[in-house]
């Protein structure tokens, strides 16, 4: 076939990369590729991702044939697309693979069972926006780990598919596994609440005090800027809340936009909080302010983690509290005791799920600002 005759040529001088993208052209057609998705291809600068594309699935659904084949109605369908954060097409735009056929009689299935379609639809909002940064992070390791200028097309198509296929069914193993322990550790959370209900305590408990503190804003500003960026923050988050702890405080995680601390010792853990605020005050108007909440009760160490009321608690109290402000309960306060350490403000109490009265809550602040200390 003559390439530069179709204009799949156009616009490359160098001898090495016109090679390049003959040879590319070559394989492709030989691969089964039509010249006509070649020349989209070449026209909208995608050809060397056409190979991991096509493995993807190629288009061959309309919605309006997909609800033909699934009994979902194709408004219903679009809706789950657009909950996912994909655009929505037209009924009678061919854009659906085999693989959005499997996943929309999925959805028949969960509903069939009397899953809520409004649930449903949450539950494609949140794996939407969470998948959406997996997916951007994949994809700007894989660029900055495979593009280097003396890469022609032709290799470059072919590293973007042995890493396609090798890292994609690596990378969905290990995403279904991290699922699977984050639901474990949730369902392990479910059931010591629930024996707090039935027993009144947790065998094994102890008496420590929890704080949580979390990025305020951290969600929406996923939605403002590049992933890398985001993930710098996060990482930023970690290398303060270990620089701010220090024994008997420990870190036990960092959940993406929170971090989570444990003590035995309710004024070192508050001590730690304010320090943690104070340092992502200093970190100046570009990273987000921290809040965080203390919650002091019986809670119960498994597997490295904490789990039990106290908290809860400390994650919900953390959701109220204003940007730049350490709030704790009640319980919290007494622990401390009359300390000279700290001045308090009393706030309104509030409702919050899980406790049935209105609960009590302070703020805390040093006696001396921690950036003089």
């Amino acid at each position: 076939m003559d390439f530069a005759a179709e204009g799949l040529l156009d616009g490359i001088e160098d001898e090495r990369a016109r090679a390049e993208r003959v040879a590319l052209l070559e394989e492709l057609l030989a691969d089964g590729v039509p010249l006509e998705e070649l020349k989209t291809a070449v026209a909208e600068d995608r050809l060397v991702f056409l190979r991991v594309e096509r493995t993807l699935g190629a288009a061959r659904y309309t919605p309006r044939e997909v609800a033909e084949l699934t009994g979902i109605d194709p408004e219903e369908g679009l809706r789950y697309r657009q909950a996912l954060g994909l655009p929505r097409p037209d009924l009678d735009e061919r854009v659906l693979t085999d693989r959005d056929v499997e996943a929309l009689r999925q959805l028949k299935a969960f509903e069939a069972a009397g899953l809520p379609e409004e649930g449903l639809v949450e539950m494609a909002r949140v794996l939407g926006e969470s998948l959406s940064r997996v997916a951007a992070a994949v994809r700007l390791f894989v660029r900055d780990a495979l593009l280097a200028p003396d890469v022609g097309e032709r290799e470059l198509s072919a590293r973007y598919a042995a890493i396609n296929e090798q890292l994609g069914p690596a990378l969905g193993d290990s995403m279904r596994r991290i699922f699977e322990m984050h639901l474990q550790d949730q369902l392990r959370n479910d059931a010591i609440g629930r024996s707090e209900v039935a027993h009144g305590r947790i065998a094994g408990a102890v008496e420590v005090t929890v704080a949580f503190a979390d990025l305020v804003g951290f969600t929406k500003l996923g939605e403002q800027i590049p992933p890398e960026e985001l993930g710098a923050i996060a990482r930023r988050l970690l290398e303060l809340a270990t620089e701010a702890v220090h024994p008997p405080v420990r870190l036990i995680k960092t959940i993406g936009d929170a971090a989570m601390l444990v003590s035995p010792d309710a004024g070192a853990l508050l001590d730690a909080a304010l320090e943690l605020v104070a340092l992502a005050e200093s970190e100046g108007e570009e990273f987000p302010r921290l809040r965080a909440g203390l919650a002091t009760g019986e809670a119960l160490h498994r597997a490295g983690d904490w789990y039990g009321s106290p908290v809860n608690l400390a994650s919900r109290v953390t959701s109220i509290a204003r940007p730049g402000s350490v709030v704790v309960t009640q319980a919290t306060r007494a622990a401390l005791g009359d300390e000279q350490r700290w001045r308090w403000s009393s706030l309104p109490p509030r409702r919050i799920k899980g406790v049935d009265a209105s609960v009590p809550l302070f703020r805390a602040r040093p006696a001396i600002p921690v950036a003089a200390v």
